[in-house]
């Protein structure tokens, strides 16, 4: 990794896009909040709402279309917060999303196993049969149940592979695989909705609203994630120049191509990669510009943790690469005020190192705190330590094991500081006068930032963003 570039840029590029991040907040908001209300419209149009003040089974079966209702909606958010469409990308922004598909994820499945239950059990008393014989006569002549049968012993599956007890046993590439086998799920339990669910067939409206809504999800998951990046990847012919050693435990990749200017992306924004060599190429991987981006070259800087990462140290000059993006809002545009604090652990030192070299700041007023188990982990130390010739970088490095005693996001050096105490000391200035940009593990983050919320740092001033599901 070369650190040619790294005082190049000193003042702040142009937001790349009109209308701004609250523009397409609200846009997002108002897709999430219309799709909601006409699912309550259409539950109460059914008279449910009668119907769920009355005594016995009727009032079960209400609860448990309410709950189908809810539950068929937030798959539909499932398929649609991941499928990269722009309006919720950069309305929610990666971190926000990231979080919303784990809980619509959870909300969903346990939603549509209560509205099993509750109909099943309504169904069952009217009738004066058994539950268990009830939940057959449902699966073996209802239409589409037996594909929602195999689709909810996916998801069920999915759920529990999902559980962070049960991923810590599991590679990461291999449960991302088997995580994907929700989405199949998904498809399959969608027939039995658009068939059989009376509150998706209570009028020709809301049948061709539900239709026109999950037509319109499986449009934007063939045009998002298949096509767009098919059609990036031709027209910029990304290709690897060159792979080298970075750190004792990493590879700083250097990518070229044609027009990058013209996917106007912003230091701190991320890509999907897809590398062309091999077995395993379908996996994306994403990855935060370590560089400024400018030219025709992007720089990634990679730790080597796993399967996934480890193979590209072996990547060749002119190995093809397939890429979907920019996506992200931890970027300049976030700024409300001068100073930059800016707090990496391992990987997560890459945007903050494109940042810095892309925004304007003073000599002194930016803070760069990296953490690393050992120092020689240490990645894009030749841009860092240009930053601080060139430009007056102020650079602490928490080096060394986690501590178990004072604050987790410390090593234990620091065990007997107080987190609040060692930020102070860090910025040099009020804390709250500074922009703070964050980037490493979740629960590294979730740290560093209680101790922020502790000295009154607004959270308008703390921009941060997680790639973990």
């Amino acid at each position: 990794m070369t650190s040619t570039t790294a005082g190049r840029a000193t003042r702040r590029p142009a937001a790349p896009r009109p209308g701004g991040t609250a523009g397409w907040h609200a846009g997002a908001t108002t897709v999430v909040w219309g799709t909601s209300i006409i699912v309550a419209a259409a539950w109460l149009h059914g008279g449910e709402l009668q119907t769920l003040f009355s005594s016995g089974p009727a009032a079960l079966e209400s609860l448990g279309r309410i709950a189908g209702l809810v539950a068929a909606n937030l798959l539909l958010y499932q398929v649609l917060l991941m499928a990269r469409v722009p309006v919720f990308e950069r309305g929610f922004g990666r971190d926000a999303l990231t979080r919303a598909h784990r809980l619509t994820g959870f909300w969903s499945f346990w939603l549509m196993l209560t509205h099993v239950t509750l109909v099943t059990l309504g169904y069952a008393t009217t009738a004066g049969v058994g539950v268990l014989p009830q939940l057959w006569t449902f699966i073996v002549t209802y239409p589409g149940m037996l594909l929602a049968t195999a689709g909810l012993t996916l998801l069920i599956a999915v759920v529990v592979l999902s559980i962070r007890a049960t991923r810590r046993r599991l590679r990461y590439e291999s449960w991302h695989l088997l995580h994907l086998y929700a989405y199949l799920g998904i498809g399959l339990a969608i027939p039995h909705q658009l068939w059989s669910g009376a509150d998706f067939l209570v009028s020709t409206a809301m049948t061709v609203y539900w239709w026109t809504l999950w037509s319109v999800a499986l449009g934007c998951v063939i045009v998002f994630r298949l096509v767009v990046p098919a059609v990036l990847s031709a027209r910029h012919g990304l290709r690897v120049a060159a792979v080298e050693p970075d750190g004792a435990r990493g590879v700083a990749v250097l990518l070229e191509g044609r027009g990058l200017d013209r996917l106007r992306a912003l230091a701190g924004q991320h890509f999907v990669f897809r590398f062309l060599d091999g077995p395993g190429w379908t996996r994306g991987h994403p990855f935060s510009l370590a560089v400024a981006p400018g030219g025709d070259r992007f720089a990634l800087a990679v730790r080597l943790v796993g399967d996934g990462t480890t193979r590209l140290a072996q990547l060749r000059p002119g190995t093809r690469v397939l890429v979907e993006g920019p996506y992200g809002a931890m970027t300049g545009n976030a700024r409300t005020g001068g100073r930059l604090l800016m707090l990496g652990a391992g990987a997560g030192v890459a945007p903050l190192v494109a940042l810095l070299q892309a925004e304007a700041w003073g000599w002194g007023e930016a803070t760069l705190v990296t953490r690393d188990h050992h120092p020689d982990d240490a990645l894009l130390t030749g841009p860092i330590t240009e930053l601080v010739r060139t430009r007056g970088l102020r650079w602490f490095r928490l080096d060394g094991p986690r501590t178990a005693v004072g604050p987790s996001w410390l090593p234990t050096a620091f065990e007997t500081w107080s987190g609040r105490d060692i930020l102070l000391d860090m910025a040099g200035k009020p804390v709250r006068g500074h922009d703070i940009y964050l980037c490493g593990p979740p629960p590294w983050m979730e740290a560093v930032r209680a101790d922020l919320a502790a000295l009154h740092v607004p959270a308008a001033r703390i921009h941060y963003e997680s790639f973990t599901i």
